[in-house]
């Protein structure tokens, strides 16, 4: 695997919620559109093969074809024949980018956490709780 591919898969790492009701193609088309509006993905960026995602997510690659498909139709990416999937335009709105007033405070707190010798795994709890508390999960029906 090049650099260039290490560097997509690191920036998108789908997380499938197979609980979720959220269709699977719904869920990665979504992901896609976030690391667009985050700056995370950028116009020219190639997406992960159906074969990689299939190979990380355990779904079907035909899930995967649907959800770049949809990305395609709405402009965001376009498909090159035996070349792969490609970022066509960002989702990032002027004012929201690293110096996005939000982003830069967590920047901030994350850079205290690490001080404060919390690791990743103790941010990501921490993180975790705290979002919960603020987002509670839907009720099932």
């Amino acid at each position: 695997m090049s650099a260039f591919e290490r560097r997509v898969m690191s920036v998108v790492v789908f997380r499938i919620d197979r609980r979720s009701g959220v269709a699977t193609y719904l869920q990665i088309v979504r992901q896609v559109e976030q690391a667009l509006r985050m700056g995370a993905l950028e116009e020219g960026d190639r997406l992960p093969t159906a074969a990689q995602v299939a190979a990380t997510t355990k779904v079907n690659p035909n899930t995967t074809l649907k959800a770049y498909r949809e990305l395609e139709r709405a402009g965001l990416a376009e498909v090159r024949q035996g070349a792969g999937t490609f970022i066509t335009r960002t989702l990032v709105e002027p004012g929201s980018g690293p110096e996005w007033p939000l982003r830069g405070a967590l920047d901030e707190w994350l850079h205290q956490a690490r001080a404060e010798g919390l690791g990743g795994e103790e941010v990501q709890a921490l993180f975790r709780t705290s979002f919960e508390a603020v987002y509670p999960p839907a009720p099932k029906d």
